[in-house]
């Protein structure tokens, strides 16, 4: 049987899918008791503050942001599955903590330790080593989709099982979830024969002073942290407001966050058409991150009720959704082409960071202020956010692609990228005489990775 160029092959697609399941398992983890944690613990652990609850709701954003790049470099030296798997042990160990806590404390060392299981880069890493080039994108896609659906999923989930087993039991399903996880690293992800460095997904330790003062990428990092600390912060309080004002038990706090998370994914595609297709994305990013700041003021000045909660709601996570799936998109296209990987990590540890930083000031702002404490916190970080992407550059409709080229000599490398550069949708092009690979920044309406290498492979023969 003759196998079709434009899909995926077998090993590929079994790939993607394991990597989107392990992916998903950790996600779950360490979601599924944001929902519920602030209720448990108040009543749970005696003498608790606010500062409490959410340096233990955000903690695992600490241990998690220091540690994914050492993840990366290690699997560099170890192999993918080794690190992938020891992880995931890790995460399992922490969960197991957190489920035996008997105190917070001990709660805090557990969700710091489930932070510790950072395989995040490792996994992206794996796609870049199983998935050929001209189908990665998709392969990231579904990865991507995965991980907004597993924290659809975790809001839901969450409460269920919080009436079924109690927050205690949740802890003991993550720990079973991460033996999944090492089940599938296993028995379902290909073995990697040719594993190699990834540039396009991991960081690169020479290039972070480059990045860190590429004033473009700083906004998006200083954006994803931002969000990331709004959302932490946020639900330290946003389960008690449906216990107070919607008049909710835990058990009943899906019948708002079901509909939410379904309606929000609706209504956020017309603005990613206008913002990818109409190339209007500064307009539709800059107008979620204003609709995310004016959400936390509701939630102060307009009187709570069940239906004024699911409207605030639907429309923050709207905007929210949204912004998850731009941010990374404004990466790609913002980053130096060769410098993909480091940019995301950087991006990736600022998010994790906003997450722990969100967490305790969250608690804070809750211990000292109530409710309204936090929100007109976030309201306040949502607004520089706003600020700072206000100034933002129009981002162009350009993706990063790479491909192999054939040994080049260093005097070599202009006269060839100048040749490239002449190809129509290129507009970025950075060649690696010492990996043999070419980094591109190009339109995907006109250029493929499949047409790049027929092009590249007819230039060497007319050099030959």
């Amino acid at each position: 049987m003759i196998e079709n160029p434009n899909a995926m092959s077998p090993v590929e697609r079994r790939a993607t899918f394991s990597i989107a399941g392990i992916f998903s398992t950790r996600m779950l983890g360490l979601f599924m008791i944001f929902p519920v944690f602030a209720l448990f613990a108040e009543t749970e652990f005696k003498d608790i503050t606010g500062l409490q609850i959410g340096i233990a709701i955000g903690i695992y954003g600490l241990t998690q942001a220091f540690l994914q790049v050492p993840y990366g470099m290690l699997s560099d030296k170890y192999g993918r599955k080794p690190l992938i798997i020891t992880g995931m042990l890790v995460f399992m160990f922490g969960s197991i903590i957190c489920a035996m806590a008997d105190s917070i404390e001990m709660m805090i060392v557990g969700r710091a330790i489930q932070g510790m299981g950072a395989i995040a880069a490792v996994l992206m890493a794996s796609v870049g080593d199983l998935v050929t080039e001209q189908f990665r994108l998709r392969a990231m896609s579904i990865v991507g989709m995965t991980i907004g659906l597993s924290f659809t999923l975790s809001l839901v989930a969450g409460p269920l099982l919080a009436s079924w087993f109690g927050v205690r039991g949740i802890f003991w399903t993550i720990a079973l979830l991460a033996l999944v996880g090492v089940l599938l690293v296993k028995f379902a992800m290909p073995d990697i024969e040719k594993q190699s460095f990834q540039r396009e997904s991991e960081a690169d330790p020479s290039q972070f002073k480059e990045i860190l003062k590429h004033p473009q990428l700083l906004r998006l990092d200083f954006g994803v942290f931002v969000l990331h600390a709004t959302l932490t912060a946020m639900f330290i309080v946003v389960p008690m407001t449906l216990r107070d004002s919607a008049g909710l038990d835990t058990p009943e706090h899906w019948f708002i966050y079901l509909p939410v998370m379904i309606l929000s994914f609706i209504l956020m595609v017309p603005f990613i058409i206008q913002a990818e297709s109409k190339d209007r994305m500064k307009q539709v990013f800059v107008g979620a991150i204003a609709t995310i700041a004016i959400m936390q003021l509701a939630f102060v000045f307009i009187e709570l009720s069940f239906w004024s909660l699911f409207f605030i709601l639907l429309i923050f996570f709207t905007a929210f959704n949204l912004l998850e799936a731009s941010l990374p998109s404004l990466v790609v296209k913002l980053s130096p082409a060769d410098k993909k990987g480091t940019a995301s990590g950087v991006y990736s540890t600022s998010q994790f960071l906003g997450a722990a930083i969100g967490g305790a000031l969250g608690g804070y702002f809750y211990q000292h202020y109530g409710y309204n404490g936090v929100f007109i916190f976030t309201a306040v970080l949502g607004s520089l956010w706003l600020f700072a992407a206000m100034s933002m550059e129009r981002p162009l409709p350009l993706s990063i692609a790479s491909v192999p080229i054939y040994p080049v000599k260093t005097e070599e490398v202009e006269a060839i990228q100048s040749q490239l550069l002449a190809y129509d949708g290129i507009h970025e092009v950075v060649i690696l005489p010492e990996e043999q690979r070419v980094y591109f920044k190009i339109d995907r309406k006109l250029v493929n990775e499949a047409a790049l290498i027929d092009y590249i492979q007819q230039s060497q023969t007319q050099r030959n």
